[in-house]
C-alpha cells in the first residue's frame, strides 16, 4: 500500500511542471501504474493525489452502492470523470492540468500534503489556513483512534 507522508512546497517551472516529492514517488514505485492520479477535491480548494491502486480501491468501493443512486452519479463524476492519470517525467515531474490548478489557486508554488493513503496539493498560503484550522479542531475534539 501507498503511504504519503510529510509536506513539501515545490515551484512550478515555466512549462508548468512540477516535481513530485521523491517519497511520494518512492511509494508509488510497486505500482504497475508508474505516476499518480489526481482530481478536483469536492470538499476544500485543493487537488486531490492517489495511487492508481487506490483509485481502483475506490472504484470497487463505488460498485457497492446502488446502481440507481443519484449518489453513485455526483461521486462518478467528480471521482472517475474527473481523475487524470498522470505519469512521471525522467526527473518526477508531472504536468498538472490548468483546470485542477485554477481549481487550487495554485500559480507559482504548491505543497504536496501527504494523508496516509492520499495526498493533496495546495496553495501554500491556502494550506496554512487550513492547517491551523484543523489544529484548532483536534484541540477542541480531542479525537481518539483505536488501533487493532
Amino acid at each position: 500500500m501507498s503511504l504519503f507522508l510529510s509536506s513539501y512546497e515545490n515551484r512550478l517551472d515555466t512549462k508548468g511542471r512540477i516535481s513530485v516529492p521523491a517519497s511520494f514517488r518512492a511509494s508509488v514505485s510497486n505500482e504497475r501504474f508508474a505516476g499518480v492520479v489526481l482530481y478536483r477535491s469536492f470538499t476544500n480548494n485543493c487537488i486531490e493525489g492517489l495511487s492508481m491502486s487506490r483509485m481502483e480501491q475506490l472504484a470497487n468501493a463505488t460498485d457497492k452502492m446502488g446502481v440507481f443512486d443519484s449518489e453513485l452519479d455526483d461521486l462518478s463524476a467528480m471521482l472517475f470523470a474527473d481523475a487524470r492519470p498522470l505519469t512521471f517525467d525522467v526527473t518526477g515531474r508531472i504536468v498538472i492540468p490548468e483546470d485542477l490548478l485554477r481549481h487550487a489557486g495554485i500559480t507559482d508554488k504548491a505543497v504536496f500534503v501527504g494523508r496516509g493513503t492520499s495526498f493533496q496539493i495546495w496553495n501554500p498560503e491556502a494550506f496554512k489556513k487550513a492547517q491551523e484550522k484543523s489544529l484548532n479542531n483536534l484541540r477542541t475534539t480531542r479525537p481518539n483512534l483505536t488501533l487493532n
